[in-house]
């Protein structure tokens, strides 16, 4: 009798068939195992079915670390001449179904052990891996994974190399990137050389994982101004990668689930509080003391820290705006200019993935841009759904296409804001439909008539569906939560194009996947002068104020009015006495109350007057918050408004407002939400946008929601910020062409 297991989910390029052969083996059992489009397949030879049930149960609960089994099916099936043994077969050829795909994988420990090993044949290699670890999703071009599919192909194996990957006891047992310095990709120059450079202070160009990285020493003023001036970046925070996790320690304050984030197989940057005692220079970071820290994820990170230099920037290799360069003319051509020397490899890559970035709130990793360790790993939906595709927002874009169970996000691709990028879109798009066999039966964009991918999405065939920013936020959450039933969603954040044709982002929403009901919202406020409002905070300070307080509001002598010359204020002056955009966003609102305050009236990046308010709170104990009041389902901010500019006047300190202000936002949430749930009964509270990877604002708001009896929903798997809005506008478009298909 012969019974066939079927696994599907992240089961292939994470060791899975060498896993399942040395298990079969330990059993004693006969059979196959092999990969094919959908995953993994075993067949077994017995007429004992607890037994394969037993060899089943054994798989799921001792499977490789970096494996996800979705399902397990078991089918007895004809059998023809029995199996002598376990072995592992060829892959199957293409067929309609599909497997999903590993990301990639960080340096793995006994991989790390043979790099510093002189005895070991891969000592100081810079492309070590096995089936525990190395590149996965960057280098494949096709399912499935099989190194024929990837662009490994180019690398014969060495007689080692051959030996060890078809050797059932050894790790690299069927690792499909397997290579050592004989037979593999090899570096440009020498690793002494890039780690002298980088030591005297210069910025060194480098072909990391996913795509060319710019890199210099983090603890070295010059290097990190010359950087930051090449690279055209104004105050962005950069990432830095540290030697260990002893170097992060005496940085930044670590704890335990922090620690495992930031060594687990995805590696991401993970947003830590440096400690007080830390020194950087300010161009690292500026204005703010928690830090983007990443460990090295590759051999070649690792060797170069075999240097004096234990805290090195490491940035995406591009210049800003434009996606990560992978192609080595390319990076001779885009890179040269920034970096002083570049070290390149013949190892090519497929699919470009930036780094991740992941901060842990409340013991739980959650993701605030997701790329390399998690793309394109499935969310796996409440039920099957149609084929769609979601072409996600204008900022921080990522496009979603789903496939039977799954919702497939694409890695970070970046503001979709010029040729670059789209291009870079549609090269992601090609791959992942490709990949999945999806085709498509609706495209769904956001509302914005001018965003560059509505745009796009129009000039494609078939049928479309416009969906609105914020729903599509909540929607999002509760994808990623497992809910179907009604929710009252709170979507805070800079910008959405609203029904009413303003700009929404201080939204209160009672919405299932079917629609969505806007049950109360921030006042509008004029938006001056349109986008340079969310660059020019003092262009919404002075918007609130002349809301708030009328002609007099210049009579108050506030930083926010020496912000701009006269000729400035003349503009903007006239555009809030006529204006014609008005927008009811809380970003905007914490960017004028930033500028009111005196703690930044411009952003150098999206952001960043927000960032700085909440790092000016986080100085401050102060109890007390602002009101605001409730009427006709539409929050006022005046009053608000008016205490911030008495307390300014009266000479109170900016922390103190900052962390009243921070409170009063979540009083405010919580008495919206028992409002509305006086109205609905629901409980079930959703929070996302961008405004919400606030982490002071954030703890404030589920302190008081709990104690209220409410039922809060966060973001983990999908960023709260704009990366995550194809998720909801892809389980938006599956319920609408589900509906459309059971009318007809």
């Amino acid at each position: 009798m012969r019974h066939r297991i079927v696994l599907e989910g992240v089961v292939q390029g994470v060791g899975f068939r060498p896993f399942v052969k040395k298990l079969a083996d330990r059993f004693g059992l006969n059979g196959i195992t092999f990969n094919n489009s959908s995953g993994v397949i075993i067949e077994i030879d017995t007429h004992d079915p607890a037994e394969v049930r037993h060899f089943a149960d054994a798989i799921r609960t001792q499977a490789p670390a970096a494996a996800l089994i979705e399902t397990c099916s078991i089918h007895e099936i004809p059998q023809d001449a029995a199996y002598t043994g376990f072995r592992i077969a060829p892959s199957a050829a293409r067929d309609t179904t599909f497997t999903l795909i590993s990301p990639d994988l960080a340096t793995c420990p006994d991989c790390a052990a043979e790099l510093y090993n002189p005895a070991d044949r891969r000592f100081g290699y810079a492309f070590t891996n096995c089936t525990n670890c190395g590149p996965r999703y960057s280098i494949t071009r096709s399912t499935p994974y099989d190194r024929a599919n990837t662009t490994m192909a180019l690398f014969p194996m060495c007689a080692n190399c051959a030996a060890e990957y078809v050797d059932a006891e050894d790790r690299r047992f069927h690792a499909e990137p397997v290579a050592c310095p004989v037979c593999g990709p090899r570096l440009s120059m020498p690793i002494a050389e890039a780690i002298a450079l980088i030591a005297s202070g210069k910025i060194l160009g480098l072909k990391g994982l996913g795509g060319f990285q710019l890199a210099c020493d983090a603890r070295c003023a010059l290097a990190v101004d010359e950087l930051r001036l090449r690279k055209r970046r104004s105050r962005k925070p950069f990432a830095v990668m540290m030697r260990d996790l002893a170097t992060v320690a005496r940085f930044c304050q670590i704890d335990d689930a922090e620690r495992a984030l930031l060594t687990s197989p995805a590696a991401p940057v993970v947003l830590l509080p440096m400690r007080h005692d830390a020194v950087f220079p300010d161009g690292v970071a500026p204005g703010l003391r928690q830090i983007g820290v990443m460990l090295p994820y590759t051999p070649l990170h690792r060797l170069l820290f075999d240097g004096p230099v234990d805290c090195m920037v490491m940035t995406s290799g591009n210049m800003s705006e434009e996606p990560i360069v992978i192609h080595n003319d390319e990076a001779q051509t885009k890179l040269s200019p920034l970096a002083d020397s570049i070290l390149t490899h013949n190892r090519d890559i497929f699919m470009r993935v930036d780094d991740s970035v992941a901060r842990v709130f409340e013991g739980i990793p959650r993701i605030n841009r997701r790329a390399r360790g998690y793309a394109p790993s499935a969310i796996r939906l409440a039920h099957e759904v149609p084929e769609v595709l979601a072409v996600g927002a204008e900022l921080k874009n990522t496009f979603c296409i789903t496939k039977g169970r799954y919702a497939i996000p694409s890695q970070h691709i970046g503001d979709l804001e010029n040729l670059e990028t789209l291009t870079f879109f549609e090269e992601t798009l090609r791959n992942l439909e490709s990949v999945y066999q999806a085709n498509p039966r609706l495209i769904v964009h956001d509302l914005h008539p001018d965003y560059l991918g509505t745009r796009w999405a129009l000039r494609q065939p078939g049928p479309k569906l416009a969906v609105q920013h914020h729903y599509a936020h909540i929607a999002s959450s509760m994808a990623e939560n497992g809910l179907t039933e009604k929710v009252i969603g709170v979507a805070f954040d800079g910008t959405g194009f609203g029904t009413d044709a303003q700009i929404w982002g201080g939204e209160f929403l009672v919405c299932d996947y079917h629609g969505f009901e806007r049950s109360a919202h921030l006042r509008y406020a004029a938006l001056p002068g349109g986008d340079r409002a969310a660059k020019q905070g003092w262009r919404m300070a002075a918007s609130h104020l002349h809301d708030a307080l009328g002609p007099d509001a210049r009579k108050i002598g506030l930083p926010c009015w020496y912000a701009a010359p006269a000729a400035s204020w003349k503009i903007v002056d006239h555009l809030i006495a006529k204006p014609t955009i008005y927008t009811s966003s809380c970003g905007r609102l914490f960017d004028a109350v930033s500028s009111i305050a005196g703690i930044s009236a411009e952003s150098g990046y999206e952001g960043e007057s927000a960032m700085l308010l909440e790092a000016a709170a986080q100085k401050s104990s102060a109890p007390d918050h602002y009101e605001m009041t409730i009427e006709n389902d539409i929050i006022d901010t005046r009053p608000l408004i008016r205490a911030i500019a008495s307390d300014m006047r009266a000479g109170r300190d900016a922390n103190d407002i900052a962390r009243a202000f921070h409170r009063s936002v979540a009083v405010m949430i919580e008495r919206v939400c028992q409002h509305i749930r006086e109205a609905t009964r629901i409980d079930r509270v959703c929070l996302s946008g961008g405004t919400f990877q606030n982490q002071t604002l954030l703890a404030d708001t589920l302190a008081l929601l709990r104690a209220s009896g409410f039922q809060p929903y966060l973001h983990a798997q999908v960023p709260p910020n704009d990366g995550g809005i194809s998720l909801g506008q892809a389980v938006i478009g599956a319920s609408w062409l589900a509906a459309q298909s059971a009318r007809h």
